[in-house]
């Protein structure tokens, strides 16, 4: 190998090396919130993100927030979402994307006009999936249908069918449906509520960021 070859593959590795732990450092911090739908890796967001509020400012239930500073200079008035206190409503025509004008907020859309190369159209690929945004759980020991009183509070609020399913008269997450959109949670008549919310480990934002996270089962 060639000296100027040698040292340019040096370089690429280190290059490759400080780019990886980057990623590993902001996906680990990014554990505190939880970004709008369809962001981009972490890294790449805080890359991307002009702090414009434009996605904020779309959003028609006041469910994104700019950051405050206490989150750091890095993160300091990028979007996230309070789905401790509200919702997500995965509103058609996703206002809150279709304001980003950076590419933080990205839906990766379907080429309809691929084709082969012998001219013949390829098959059509599926639609983009649902985002997914946050891990719900259900807590039994204050869920009043585990205790034996009816409730139901949250049957009717779940938008996505196979998400929310019922064991009798008691609700279970399926977890390969669920969006973490937290309309449950917010739906849930205890106090504290019964519907815990925790943010996605960094594998699974990263699924999620290319467009391949929570299922919408067939009808």
């Amino acid at each position: 190998m060639k000296r100027r070859d040698f040292f340019r593959l040096g370089l690429q590795k280190a290059t490759s090396f400080v780019v990886e732990e980057a990623q590993l450092r902001v996906e680990q911090k990014a554990r505190t919130w939880i970004r709008p739908p369809f962001a981009v890796a972490e890294l790449d967001f805080l890359l991307r993100c002009s702090r414009c509020d434009d996605c904020t400012n779309a959003c028609p239930y006041d469910v994104i927030f700019p950051l405050p500073a206490k989150y750091g200079v890095q993160a300091v008035s990028t979007p996230a979402m309070d789905l401790v206190g509200k919702g997500c409503h995965l509103c058609d025509g996703w206002p809150c994307v279709s304001a980003c004008k950076t590419g933080a907020l990205s839906i990766e859309k379907p080429d309809r006009n691929e084709r082969g190369g012998d001219g013949i159209n390829l098959p059509q690929p599926a639609e983009t999936a649902m985002p997914k945004l946050a891990l719900m759980k259900i807590d039994p020991r204050t869920c009043l249908p585990y205790s034996g009183p009816e409730c139901g509070a949250c049957a009717a609020v779940c938008t996505i069918m196979g998400a929310l399913i019922w064991d009798g008269t008691r609700p279970q997450i399926n977890m390969e449906f669920c969006t973490g959109c937290a309309m449950c949670r917010e739906a849930c008549i205890t106090e504290p509520k019964s519907i815990s919310i925790s943010t996605l480990p960094p594998e699974t934002r990263a699924k999620s960021a290319n467009g391949t996270g929570a299922e919408t089962p067939p009808d």
